[in-house]
Formats: structure tokens, sequence, C-alpha cells
């Protein structure tokens, strides 16, 4: 207790109560009755009442998605236009997630009976008794193959989908992003050459690896996954490759058989753990989509299924977005699910997206409200341009006018430049060159994001192994069948003097790298 001014032996009122705590209370807010198991953000739950909370913030934040022109948070009338589709990792967040969906949609309850006919209210046609999904499916991306020494869990996460009855269990493997089996099953259109790139060229030129006598193009889809992991140049850009790899795959099984939703378990600390990584990597124009997207499939890639939305959209929601880690493990414990767990990838623990995890996990245990606050105030971003597509890679919007911008940044490497010429560049005549057509680069169809993965470098060296031009780099399905009728010539503007008229007259010719760097060798620092 602390005193006022008076003499509190002397004047009874002299004494100034504390302000009171919630979390310094043991009865709950909520029903001001029973004792507090659990303090959230200093507020005191029972166990009855935190159930509740947790399913009322769960249909709050799914709700107002499920029907195609969303029209506010209500059970009743609720109908999805297609089926759902569940990503399932085997960790915290997906487990809480699978749990939650079949005990609110999918597990039938007894409707309440009318006391005076003696039958269930609203008959079996009512909108109460009818299943707002009317087919549902688990898919799980068995990520074992990217490393060595890794365990696949694909059979015990098998087990744990059994449990909950009316749901399809769907294995992928992440290496399915490089099998042409798989690309079939989910409509993919036929490619006839297999593409790929050189990442030793900022300007990622592309080529065929599918010719005859080319080692490439007998390499098995776990080939050519390894390959293309261990080209990547961080172990950042290694983690979040995978990521993308997964969240692809899924978006184009849930295209595949005919779902309108696609739901992950990403919680609310780790929805701010995303938003944090992702800016910090050069994803901050995206970063909206980090909490709400709608995926349109690509045209290399025939609808088999409609869904109910407009060109086939999935609407991928993050249900679990107002939940934090701690509630959702209170959660799992009171209602005894068997969390797998995540398997911890090799050599991650220096990467972006770790060290960001450390660092959201302890502001979560010292300061509760204030990862709540990163998530909101992310929601309130909005690009300040448009968008120039579509990226090839990760299928999210590229930034608009972003090849003029990485043209004039001042320090970036200019050793492999082909493509394009900054504007500080001398023009020079260049008449001599052969006009061999060059290869077609895949950076414009790229966000910065994207190219900045795979062509970043560490101050603390690279981690890929080592990578020729000679060997090019081999790329997922769904890039080389988007970009296999792509060309980009890398020519620049050369500018030569009419012998009749004096005038000038602007022509396009080629320049090789060595011409390149010789005309800017005074620039550089070496």
């Amino acid at each position: 207790m602390s005193t006022s001014c008076g003499n509190p032996e002397t004047e009874t009122g002299a004494l100034m109560l504390r302000r009171p705590k919630f979390d310094k209370s043991k009865q709950c807010v909520r029903c001001k009755e029973k004792t507090g198991n659990i303090v959230i953000r200093h507020a005191v739950y029972c166990k009855e009442c935190f159930s509740t909370l947790i399913s009322v913030k769960f249909r709050r934040a799914l709700d107002p998605t499920v029907n195609p022109l969303p029209d506010g948070p209500r059970r009743k009338g609720l109908k999805a236009g297609g089926d759902l589709l569940i990503g399932f990792s085997g960790g915290l967040g997906s487990t809480v997630l699978l749990d939650l969906m079949y005990r609110t949609y999918f597990s039938f309850h007894d409707a309440p009976i009318d006391l005076t006919t003696g039958k269930p209210r609203g008959g079996k046609d009512h909108p109460r008794n009818l299943l707002v999904w009317s087919r549902g499916s688990v898919c799980y991306v068995e990520p074992c193959n990217a490393f060595p020494g890794m365990k696949d869990r694909t059979e015990h996460i098998r087990a744990i989908v059994e449990q909950y009855e009316d749901l399809t269990f769907i294995p992928l493997r992440i290496e399915d992003a490089f099998s042409r089996d798989w690309w079939d099953s989910v409509g993919g259109k036929h490619i006839s050459d297999n593409l790929g790139i050189d990442l030793t060229n900022e300007d990622l030129l592309l080529s065929s690896i599918s010719n005859e006598g080319n080692e490439g193009y007998s390499k098995s889809p776990v080939q050519q996954l390894q390959k293309y992991i261990f080209s990547l140049p961080t172990q950042t850009a290694i983690l979040s490759t995978v990521q993308t790899l997964t969240r692809i795959l899924l978006l184009h099984t849930a295209s595949a058989i005919g779902s309108s939703h696609l739901l992950l378990g990403t919680s609310l600390t780790s929805l701010s753990i995303s938003l944090i990584s992702s800016i910090s990597q050069g994803g901050g124009f995206v970063v909206r989509e980090e909490g709400k997207e709608e995926w349109v499939p690509p045209r290399s890639v025939t609808q088999m299924k409609t869904n109910g939305h407009e060109n086939g959209n999935i609407r991928v929601v993050r249900p679990l977005q107002d939940i934090g880690m701690k509630e959702c493990a209170m959660w799992a414990w009171w209602h005894g699910l068997n969390v797998v767990g995540r398997e911890k990838f090799p050599g991650g623990k220096q990467s972006i997206g770790q060290l960001t995890k450390d660092f959201i996990v302890g502001l979560e245990r010292d300061y509760p409200s204030t990862v709540s606050t990163i998530a909101r105030t992310c929601s309130k971003l909005a690009p300040k341009h448009g968008t120039d597509g579509i990226c090839l890679f990760c299928q999210r919007p590229a930034q608009y006018g972003l090849q003029d911008w990485r043209a004039q940044t001042a320090i970036r490497s200019f050793k492999s430049i082909t493509s394009y010429r900054p504007p500080h560049f001398p023009e020079r005549d260049t008449t001599d060159v052969p006009t061999s057509p060059s290869p077609p680069s895949l950076t414009p169809f790229l966000c910065y994001h994207c190219h900045t993965t795979l062509t970043s470098r560490s101050s603390r060296g690279t981690t890929a192994v080592s990578v020729s031009k000679d060997d090019p780099t081999p790329m997922p399905l769904w890039v080389t069948s988007s970009s296999a009728a792509s060309t980009v010539s890398s020519t620049v503007r050369v500018a030569t003097q009419d012998p009749y008229s004096g005038e000038e007259i602007w022509n396009r010719k080629k320049m090789d790298v060595e011409q390149m760097k010789a005309t800017v060798a005074e620039f550089l620092f070496e």
C-alpha cells in the first residue's frame, strides 16, 4: 500500500489503495464465480470460460470468410462454395486448428428439442444441421528429403488425422514441386522442357536442361530439390524457400480438389513472427497477404473442379490469428491433443526467421500485449503503388517499377549485368558485337523478396555448394510452366550518327559481358 500526504496513524482516510489488477485476482473475470486457471493478457479465466473464449475468437475470424460473398460473422446460413483443405504441419497451431475445425463445423451436435412437439427444432433441413463444407481434407507436406538425416513423419501424421472422422488425409512431399506426376495430377499444362537458372548471374538467366545427354534431365525430383536447396546462398534463403514451396503445393492441391478455402494454423504469435521476418527479407510489399490472401490459379493450370468462387480463387484463411501461442498450448493440454511438433531444419538457428522467433517469443513473455499490436499495425499497411503482375515463384503480387529501382541502386554487383543499362553508364558503339540471341532472364518476373532470396549474399559467407553457369539450377514446375514461353532479350540502346544528315539514329544492339565491364571499369570498386 502507498500512503497519501496525511498521517495514516491518526487519519484513517489517508490510506490510498493500489489500483487492482486482473491477474492479482483468483476469480474468473468472465463468470465471476470459479477460480481462474490461466492468465491471458492480465485477465484470469477458468477452464470452461477459456474454452468458450477460444471458440468465439475462432468463429469470429473464420465465419465472415465462409460464404462466396462474405456478409458478416453469422453462423446461420453459412455455406461455402467448395470444399475445405486444412494445411497440417504437425505443429501446435495446426493441431489446435484441426481440433477446433472438427468440433465446430464437422462433428454433429444434437439439435435442441422443442418442448411443444418433442422434435428437434428446425427439422433435418435447418441450416444448423447442414455442413458448411461438403467435404473436408487435411494435407501434409513432408520435408524430410530436403535435408539429409530428417525423419519421415507421414505415417505419424496420418494416425493423428484418422482420429477425426469425415476428414480425408492427403500426403504430399516437398519434392513434388519438381515432379511431373504431381504437376499432371493438379491440372498443370504439359511442359516440354525443364528450365534452370544461373545463380551466378543476378539476371538469373534461363536455360533448358532437358537436352539429351544433359545430366540434369535424368535427375529425380529428390535430386533436383536437393540441388536447388543446396544452391541457395544463405540459411535464411533455404528456410524461406521451403516455406514458399510448401505453401504453393498446398494451394495447387486445394485448387485441384475443388476447395474454396485453405486454412492454415498460424497463431497470433506465429503471424507476428511471419510479418517481421517477411519485412526483414524484403517482403514488405505483400505484408497484407501474410494475414489474408486470395490466390488466383495461374493460366498454366487447368481448373479440374469448380469451387464456387470467381476464377477459381482460393481463400487462404488463418483462423487462429487472434489466439496466441500460450492459449493454443493450454487448449492442446486441456483437450489431450497429441502434438507431433515441427521438425527443426539443420542450420536454421542463425536465419532471420529463427532470430525473429526468439525475439517475438521473448517479447510475448515479458510484454503480452505487444505481440497483438504488431499484427494489428501490420494489418493496416497497404502498398503505396500498384502491382506489376504476379511473381512466378511465390505467386504473390510483385511491386511496380522494381526493375527501374534496382537499376538505380548505387551499391551493387555489376559482374554479370546483361538485361538493362543503369542511367549513369556511358553509351558506346558496339557494331562489332556478335548478334547471337541472349538467354531470357527470370529476374523481371520475380518480386523483390524472391529475387533477393536467390541472389543475396551473407557477410559470413555463402552456404551454397559450388554453382557453375554451365550447370543450371532446376526450378519448380510452376515456374517452368509459366516462363517456358517467355522470352526477354538482353539488349541495350546504342546511339549512332547518320553520316549523311548528322542526326543520331537509335537502334538496339547486343553487348557481351566483357564489353559492358570494360565500359564501366573505371567506376567499379575493386
